[in-house]
């Protein structure tokens, strides 16, 4: 039959289902066999010829022909599973049951009335008589899990056989070891099987109804104690499911593994179409959402050693139930954790081997697919210390700060700008991270940034230095992050580039006029981060900065208007009467620009009309972290209970010198529609801890000296007074070092709600074709156009 007659047949078929009134029997084989027997549709034929409003429409006025479509086309896959497809008829027929279920799951998810239908039971649905009872027992969902995961394995459909003779070759589907057929060498497996298109295709088909399965998700909205467990992903992570541990190993190797360049010769991608990205996209996909598993309610050991959790947790196993998530959190072998890290800067890094010779190698989309599955691995596993172990980590910021770098102006990937800050945050509280942005940075990946000679550390300055002053205003609320990691790597950082330098007290400058300390009632910590960031540099990295030395003096003025702020209630009014005629958010003058980078394009909004998905907001700085001491060996020691200097923390808990601050808090929210007003208090009771004297004592010693040099040599050139400052020394005139406060990442039921959304979110824009979910209800968070 012609392709052209098998869509009428099919079309023919739905309209039948949708004009029917009376329920058909689910034993009328004749008429369910339409849908899938004698056909031959793609995915997207399905999706063009079952409209949205007819399946709605029989879900609405004929529900009981919905039931038995979805039951029916539910044990046609349970029945290749058990048969072992071996006729193309079958595997025709497992395709397109598939094609169909993924194109009506979603029409099921919305309506709240459906929701339990695939977890109840099909009361002796014409299962054959008595022998199969027990079977009758399993709710649909279930069956169809346990179907997929078994097709997911099956030799000459979705797994090379390992039989040779064509004769009785019919491997028994049931005593098939999976194990032996993981899709791809990598960790625990060492075979790399032959590729085959046809086995990929059928992968990708399975693995898109998988995921269709568990975006029920979708559905649901944001729960703030989100420890609610998806149970299409709770069952199928479970021991019920015997694939589980291949597939897992299946899906990770798959993607790792992956190598888009075109096996490394440039332009191949051009003569061969590559038919594994689809698969490898869907695999990532499918990994992040098997991965869905909030740590924060976990049982976790707490600070004293006790575990958290509910009376429950006593009865659990040790180890989430989640298999996905405990195999995941016990790879530990170092060539296995090398395989990851090179496959996940491999891939990562492709965007960015495009601007070398364009078009040579394949563009790869799925980079956010990427960091969340990064993000995992440091949550769930030891893997950050690995990272971090040598300057591979480097491979992994680089691409990170291209990202970020590259979607600054683009209200489109806000997204995309939370998680490469929250994971470069993760990074920031462990010292070797610090260490490691000493190496200095040769690779010319061309960017929209000044040109400058340094580090890796230069190069992460220099980017938050743009994405602060020239990025959109939705990223206000990541500069407190921004500033943090540079506060957590400032004790590390051996010397810094001029360029840095300079950017990092242009921040100082913007951040500390009036008008933007007094409007809004967070806005002073920005300039107690950076003020904590020149005396960690000054204290630990004196030698060898005399570049930042040299910025503080040349901007001494900045410092000096910040000892001597105005308090008192008229300068704070003017302030901001000046504000509402500039309310530009940061100046760019003063920052001295130069050129950015050969080959770079400039960061560019989203076109008009670009869709995004909404996000939940993310937790404070204070929620986001937990300030920790650096003792004199190198062990930190968690601050958290004791009362901590200074309001820099931003912690509401801890130093309130006053009602009118806590009520100032309780308005900043409102600041932006101008009713919160500062007052002379308010501003006394934090201009009073800026931590200043390192800074003034330096310039006290110094600025003469420098200015000796100037007069007596008549210079203007910089170089002799950098001569000068490199070869001088503050022993014994600083005070006392303070100690090292770090803060690290702590896991918090806010981000795992933020990662969530962020995650379905990603799910939802990027699966087009065949659109999934586009034009259904969903509920986890709202669609937008730029």
């Amino acid at each position: 039959m012609g392709s052209a007659d098998s869509k009428l047949n099919f079309r023919k078929a739905v309209i039948q289902l949708t004009t029917k009134t009376q329920p058909v029997e689910a034993t009328d084989d004749a008429f369910w066999d339409q849908f899938w027997a004698d056909t031959a549709t793609s995915v997207q034929d399905v999706f063009a010829l079952v409209p949205a409003a007819e399946i709605r429409a029989v879900r609405e006025e004929s529900p009981s022909n919905l039931a038995t479509l979805c039951y029916k086309a539910v044990e046609k896959l349970v029945q290749g599973a058990e048969s072992g497809c071996h006729s193309e008829k079958e595997k025709q027929i497992v395709l397109n049951c598939s094609r169909l279920l993924t194109r009506v799951l979603p029409y099921i998810f919305e309506d709240p009335d459906w929701r339990g239908f695939f977890w109840s039971t099909v009361p002796g649905a014409g299962r054959g008589g008595g022998e199969d009872d027990d079977e009758n027992a399993r709710p649909l969902a279930e069956s169809l899990l346990l179907a997929i995961a078994d097709l997911l394995f099956c030799p000459d459909f979705t797994v090379q056989s390992h039989r040779r003779s064509t004769v009785d070759s019919a491997e028994d589907v049931h005593s098939l070891d999976s194990c032996e057929y993981i899709w791809e060498a990598g960790v625990g497996f060492a075979h790399s099987p032959q590729p085959n298109y046809i086995h990929d295709t059928n992968r990708t088909e399975l693995l898109k109804l998988l995921l269709t399965c568990f975006s029920e998700a979708m559905y649901l909205p944001p729960a703030p104690d989100s420890g609610s467990t998806n149970p299409w992903v709770q069952f199928f992570c479970s021991t019920e499911n015997r694939h589980a541990l291949p597939l897992f190993t299946s899906l990770l190797n798959t993607v790792c593994a992956y190598d888009p360049v075109g096996y490394g010769i440039p332009y191949n991608h051009l003569l061969f179409s590559d038919y594994r990205e689809p698969l490898v996209e869907e695999a990532a996909q499918v990994l992040i959402v098997t991965l869905d598993h909030d740590s924060a309610t976990s049982t976790s050991p707490t600070v004293d050693g006790t575990t958290t959790g509910t009376a429950m947790d006593d009865i659990d196993p040790p180890g989430p139930e989640n298999l996905f998530v405990n195999y995941l959190s016990r790879i530990h072998r170092e060539e296995d954790f090398q395989f990851i890290l090179k496959g996940i800067a491999r891939l990562l890094s492709n965007p960015l081997l495009q601007t070398y010779l364009p078009n040579s190698t394949k563009k790869i989309q799925f980079h956010q697919e990427l960091l969340v599955l990064f993000w995992k691995l440091c949550d769930f596993n030891k893997f950050l210390f690995f990272v971090l172990k040598s300057s591979d980590v480097l491979d992994i910021l680089v691409p990170i700060l291209y990202f970020l770098n590259d979607a600054r102006a683009d209200q489109s990937r806000v997204g995309l700008m939370h998680i490469g800050v929250f994971i470069l945050l993760l990074l920031s509280g462990e010292r070797n991270f610090g260490v490691r942005l000493n190496k200095p940075y040769s690779v010319r990946v061309p960017m929209d940034i000044p040109v400058f000679t340094g580090t890796h550390a230069d190069l992460l300055i220099v980017v938050f230095h743009k994405i602060i002053t020239s990025g959109h205003q939705r990223l206000q609320p990541l500069f407190d992050c921004l500033l943090t990691i540079i506060v957590n790597v400032s004790p590390y950082l051996k010397s810094l580039s001029m360029v840095a330098a300079n950017k990092l007290l242009h921040l100082l400058e913007a951040f500390s006029t009036t008008w933007f300390l007094f409007s809004a009632s967070q806005n002073h910590h920005l300039v107690f981060f950076l003020l904590e960031v020149f005396n960690n540099i000054i204290q630990y990295q004196f030698d060898g900065n005399s570049n930042l030395v040299y910025a503080i003096i040349r901007k001494r003025n900045v410092f000096h208007q910040l000892a001597n702020l105005p308090t008192d209630p008229p300068t704070i009014h003017k302030a901001l009467q000046r504000r509402r005629r500039a309310p530009e958010p940061l100046s760019r003058t003063g920052s001295q620009e130069g050129a950015s980078m050969e080959g770079s394009r400039p960061a560019a909004p989203a076109e008009p009309g670009t869709l995004k998905t909404s996000l939940v907001a993310t937790p404070g700085i204070d929620k986001l972290t937990e300030k920790s001491q650096v003792s004199e060996d190198g062990t930190l020691r968690s601050l958290e209970p004791a009362p901590q200097q200074g309001p820099a923390d931003g912690s509401p808990t801890e130093e309130e010198p006053s009602p009118a601050w806590r009520e100032q808090r309780r308005l900043s929210s409102a600041s932006a529609s101008g009713q919160w007003s500062p007052t002379s208090e308010w501003v006394l009771s934090w201009k009073s801890k800026l931590p200043l004297q390192t800074i003034m004592r330096l310039l006290q010693v110094l600025v003469p000296q420098v200015e000796k040099i100037c007069i007596d040599k008549g210079l203007t050139d910089e170089s002799e007074i950098l001569r000068f400052l490199q070869h001088g020394t503050l022993v014994g005139l600083l005070p006392v070092p303070h100690p090292i406060l770090i803060r690290k990442y702590q896991a918090n039921s806010g981000t795992a709600m933020w990662f969530r959304t962020y995650m379905w979110g990603v799910i939802y824009l990027r699966n087009v074709d065949p659109p999934v979910w586009y034009d259904t209800d969903v509920k986890l968070f709202e669609i937008q156009r730029v």
